[in-house]
């Protein structure tokens, strides 16, 4: 098994059609439309079937309020200018929560509002995360061990 990972990652791409300004020293800019991108890069605990489905519809379902918005009338983006980054970096906090509540642990996720431009948020040396992949590889390491002495007992008429 040479290189074999202690997890799987999975990506699911998202589109919202937001619009927004920038207000640069007091003056507002002119509003405009951006087909917005953001790219949820997940694990999931245990090695199961992992049903894509679900997750694409607790994320569409979030993001679903901000469709078709102007984003700097909607908490927090009326505080908050609504910067790639600002987006990207609440969404983040939002995804987090809510993958976490279902099983799924957040890795990164990527925000673009061009194809050309992207700002990325990654957890990957988060202690919150090494914890998490060092007690999936814990958790297969005992798993193989059971599935070895299961098989070694069980060859031997021990039951």
């Amino acid at each position: 098994m040479g290189n074999a990972k202690a997890y799987r990652e999975y990506r699911l791409k998202s589109y919202l059609n937001m619009n927004h300004f920038i207000t640069i020293n007091g003056k507002q800019g002119q509003t405009h439309p951006h087909t917005w991108e953001f790219v949820v890069t997940m694990v999931v605990d245990g090695e199961g079937f992992v049903e894509f489905g679900t997750f694409e519809a607790l994320i569409e379902e979030y993001l679903e309020k901000y469709q078709n918005k102007i984003l700097n009338t909607m908490e927090p983006f009326d505080t908050v200018v609504p910067t790639i980054e600002n987006v990207t970096d609440y969404f983040d906090g939002e995804l987090k929560a809510l993958l976490q509540g279902h099983g799924g642990e957040l890795v990164s996720i990527e925000g673009s509002e061009t194809p050309t431009r992207g700002y990325i948020v990654s957890h990957r040396n988060e202690p919150e995360f090494t914890e998490w992949v060092s007690r999936r590889e814990a958790a297969q390491a005992s798993n193989l061990i059971q599935y070895v002495v299961g098989k070694i007992v069980g060859e031997e008429g021990w039951e």
